[in-house]
Formats: structure tokens, C-alpha cells, sequence
């Protein structure tokens, strides 16, 4: 009988976990066939969510199914995954597929079946991901590109004619109704064969939030895997309700840049991260003079939180000047 562990990572997200929780026990009879087992990983709270999230599992019959697992520290969201991961590689049933499923998601009915259905059908993937959904039902763009210094000048720039040019380095390009290959899916829904885990190992923990699984299929891809999006799994995902991303007006937390920072240094070298910054910087003064000029940009939100530009760059600079990057560099270069 083949066995899937879902992982769930919380911080301080018990109401939306528990409504997560809940989409999954209305499906788990899509899968009578296969063993299913969720864990809820929780990288210390220390709010009380533990305590509620054990005591619904138990009063909604949940045990036989899902258990918490609470950590000590919060290391961030792949330590978080690769603590789930690890207890479902030891269980007595490992796991053939690995689901990583974030807590601000409600999976539609037969959602965790289709994935599954979807791997067993196709050897050679290694990764896939569910169609996300935003709240008002429209489908958000779930299958992406891997990010490049050329990426990072078509976001900036906001120009369609450049984009049309540089259509191959989109990183999020419109959504497709049907399955398709892709160089990454998003984390919030994204299952995994065991043997690619065996093969890559699992999350880096030197990021802490975001990137991570850009770097991860990115490993996957070098390896020979295969990535796909696949529509046919629907989830639902209130993007941003537990990290904030979504607050524009915020100044976005230091460990975006981190993260940032780290996946082009140790995928592009310190010369791909400082490339995509001047590309970066051309993209967005491209903007803005188009912009001051009426010369067709959007007078929208500039389309970045406060500080972004300070924070990107200065952030860079300084990393650059106190050696961090080339101890990156290092990493990437012995592995």
C-alpha cells in the first residue's frame, strides 16, 4: 500500500491550520487505497497553538490521521518541512510521496488524490504542484520560471514590449489549464517523490522563509527531475495570512532579502546576484521615469513594499563588503 505524508508547518496560524486540516478530512476517502498521514509541525508558537491544535485533532477523531509535532525553535520554514519530512522517512510506513502544504490553504475535494494519481502516472516527476487559488476564486499563478538577472529586469521594468522580448525569463507567466511542465511550483501545495529527497537531500535551512523551494526544485532540476503544474489539484490559498507578504504599505522583512540574496549567489555566483541588481536597478528607474513622464506606466502602487529599493540593494552592498557573499559563494562551490 503506497503511504503519503502531508507536512504542515504553523507559526502562530492555529485557526487556519485547523481549517486546513479539516478540507483534508473530507477527502482522505478519495485515497481508501493509500496510507495517509499528515503532521503538523509547529516551530515553537509558544502561543498556545500546540495545546488547541492537539485538543481538535482529538475532539474531531483526528488522531488516527494527523499529530502535532512541536519544535523547539523556530527555524523558519524549511526547517519546519525538513523536521516533517524526516519523521515521515522514519515512520514504520515511509512515505513514497512527500505533500508540503502551508497552513493558509483549503484543499479542494480529491485535491491530494490528483497529485498522486498525477506521479504515479508519470516516473520521471519528481515535483509537482496544485493550481492555487485566491480567495474571490481566481486562479493564481502557480507554475513559474526560474529566476535569472534577466527575470529581475523584465519584473522591474513593468514594459509589456520587453516582456514579449523576454518572454523566456517570466518568472510567473499566465496560468495554463492543463498540466504542464515547469521549472518550479509554489510551496504553499507542492508534492515530492521520496527518491528525489533521496537523491538532492532535503530543504536548505540557511533560508529561512521564501526561496526555498525555487531552490529546491532548482536542485531537483539539475538532478534530472522533472517539475509539473497540474490544475487538476485545486487549493485554495489566502496568500499572505500567515507571513503578511501581501501588506504592500509594510517594509517586507529582512529575511526576503536573505533568501533572495542567497538563491542567485549560490546558483549564479556573486557576479549573476550583482548583475540581477544592476538589471534590477535599470528595470525599476525604467519605470519610474516612465512613470514622472506619462509615457504609459501605471500609476498604481509602485509595485514594491517601503524601503524595497534601500533595503535590496544597501542590503546586497553590505553583504558584499562583510564577506558573506563569498562565504556563499564557498557553500555552493563545494557542493
Amino acid at each position: 500500500m503506497g503511504s503519503t505524508w502531508v507536512v504542515i508547518v504553523n507559526y502562530r496560524t492555529a485557526d487556519l491550520v485547523i481549517d486546513c486540516l479539516r478540507s483534508l478530512a473530507a477527502q482522505l476517502s478519495d485515497c481508501n487505497e493509500r496510507y495517509i498521514r499528515v503532521v503538523v509541525v509547529d516551530n515553537n508558537s509558544d502561543d498556545g497553538s500546540v495545546v488547541r491544535l492537539d485538543a481538535t485533532i482529538e475532539r474531531e477523531g483526528w488522531s488516527s490521521w494527523a499529530c502535532v509535532m512541536p519544535l523547539e525553535k523556530n527555524g523558519g520554514f524549511a526547517v519546519g518541512n525538513n523536521a516533517g519530512i524526516r519523521k515521515a522517512l522514519a515512520s514504520a510506513n515511509p512515505a513514497d510521496y512527500l505533500m508540503l502544504l502551508n497552513p493558509d490553504t483549503v484543499a479542494h475535494p480529491r485535491a491530494i488524490k490528483a497529485l498522486v494519481d498525477f506521479m504515479d502516472a508519470h516516473p520521471k516527476a519528481g515535483i509537482a504542484g496544485s493550481q492555487l487559488e485566491g480567495a474571490d476564486g481566481k486562479v493564481d499563478s502557480s507554475a513559474h520560471t526560474f529566476p535569472t538577472p534577466l527575470s529581475e529586469l523584465e519584473g522591474a521594468a513593468r514594459l509589456g514590449m520587453l516582456s514579449r522580448l523576454l518572454h523566456r525569463y517570466v518568472v510567473t507567466p499566465p496560468p495554463q489549464a492543463l498540466a504542464h511542465q515547469c521549472d518550479w511550483v509554489s510551496g504553499a501545495s507542492m508534492i515530492v517523490r521520496r527518491q528525489v529527497i533521496e537523491n538532492i537531500g532535503l530543504m536548505d535551512e540557511s533560508y529561512f522563509l521564501y526561496f526555498e523551494e525555487v531552490d529546491f526544485c532548482r536542485r531537483a532540476h539539475q538532478a534530472g527531475w522533472q517539475c509539473w503544474h497540474v490544475p487538476a489539484s485545486r487549493v485554495l490559498h489566502l496568500e499572505g495570512a500567515s507571513t503578511g507578504i501581501r501588506a504592500v504599505a509594510k517594509r517586507r522583512a529582512g529575511y526576503w532579502y536573505d533568501s533572495r540574496r542567497r538563491f542567485f549567489t549560490k546558483h549564479y555566483g556573486i557576479s549573476g546576484l550583482l548583475m540581477a541588481d544592476v538589471f534590477w536597478t535599470a528595470g525599476r528607474f525604467s519605470y519610474l521615469l516612465r512613470k514622472v513622464l506619462h509615457l504609459g506606466a501605471n500609476n498604481r502602487q509602485d509595485g514594491g513594499p517601503r524601503w524595497f529599493m534601500f533595503d535590496l540593494l544597501w542590503g546586497d552592498l553590505r553583504a558584499f563588503l562583510s564577506g558573506r557573499l563569498w562565504r556563499i559563494q564557498h557553500t555552493r562551490q563545494q557542493s
